[in-house]
């Protein structure tokens, strides 16, 4: 059991007030991401339910337990970091192994917990490697291995794909999904990729300045953003926002909007291209991006920036084209002035 709660957390440096206020739970084998711009606090709140960080004030407990003053080796916790920080005197079975020894843990109990590490991260065949003669995604996996066999409660990944390809960072997550299917531990997994929150998480916490912004499933962020902020970091490409003045004034009676509404959201593939004259707005297309299985069409509107709107394949548009944008009303996401979600 590791149920993780976090009440009125609170993190200063001098005073610097970087954590400002943090009530979150995070269930027993969930799978929860910390997602956020850089330096909006996500490593340092990892770092506090560590044991890394002191609490400036507030509470951490697990299972009901005040874990403030416990060692992090006591909290029942394994950290997998940014940086892979293997022995490079060391083999992959003795890197995995070396936790445990420290801990005098029986040598028979060493190889059974061993064994089964290098056999769910496929590193079997990588055994007697040092990791100089490791890929960066098989070194990764051996990070991940030593915290395996502590048979933690709880883990916690803090940026642990930044320094991978795109195509090892696409393998990697798919490995760190299946292994929290097999093992059901609860897993904290911090990044400022929004693809990676969205494809690992079963709980989303979105943090801005040392807050959270939004608590939710991926589903529940990409479709109900709670603010005009959730709304443009969450999805990509990001959602077009159109202030309901200026060039967008006539879009409030054409689509029938409420008086409080300020601000529009529609997300890229939200648009179709359609005859003149049947649009809700008129553009010139500026640049076409080919994406093998999408175009992307930057699109100018007025003095407003450049919106994108998604489009298939077979689209024949060049740059110059006037084209007509349609939508349907449930597709509008909808803020107030103070940029928080009317419907």
């Amino acid at each position: 059991m590791a149920k993780l709660e976090l009440k009125d957390v609170r993190k200063s440096y001098g005073p610097v007030e970087v954590i400002k206020g943090i009530d979150l739970t995070i269930e027993d084998g969930e799978f929860c991401v910390f997602v956020g711009p850089s330096g909006c606090g996500k490593s340092t709140l990892l770092r506090m339910i560590a044991g890394l960080e002191d609490i400036t004030v507030g509470t951490f407990e697990i299972d009901g337990d005040r874990m403030n003053d416990i060692a992090p080796a006591k909290r029942g916790i394994a950290m997998v970091f940014q940086s892979y920080a293997l022995y490079p005197h060391l083999t992959v079975r003795e890197n995995i192994a070396f936790g445990l020894k420290v801990r005098k843990t029986p040598k028979a109990e060493i190889d059974s917990l061993v064994n089964e590490a290098v056999t769910m991260l496929q590193l079997d065949k990588l055994t007697e490697r040092f990791p100089r003669e490791l890929s960066g995604g098989q070194r990764q996996r051996v990070a991940i291995g030593r915290a395996i066999v502590g048979q933690p409660e709880t883990f916690l990944f803090d940026e642990p794909l930044s320094n991978l390809d795109a195509e090892l960072r696409v393998h990697m997550r798919t490995q760190i999904s299946e292994l929290h299917t097999r093992l059901r531990r609860t897993m904290i997994y911090v990044t400022h990729d929004q693809v990676e929150a969205m494809t690992l998480a079963d709980k989303i916490v979105l943090l801005r300045g040392g807050q959270i912004e939004q608590i939710g499933s991926p589903r529940d962020l990409y479709e109900r953003p709670k603010n005009l902020f959730a709304a443009q970091f969450i999805g990509a490409p990001k959602m077009n926002i159109f202030e309901l003045e200026g060039d967008f004034v006539s879009l409030r009676d054409q689509m029938q909007l409420p008086a409080d509404a300020q601000y529009c959201g529609i997300r890229p593939d939200s648009f179709d291209i359609v005859p003149e004259g049947n649009g809700i707005m008129s553009a010139t297309v500026r640049l076409v991006e080919y994406l093998g299985n999408t175009c992307l069409v930057h699109a100018q509107i007025g003095s407003h920036a450049p919106i994108i709107v998604e489009q298939p394949v077979g689209s024949k548009l060049i740059v110059g084209d006037q084209v007509a944008l349609k939508t349907m009303p449930n597709a509008l996401h909808l803020f107030t002035k103070d940029g928080c979600r009317i419907n």
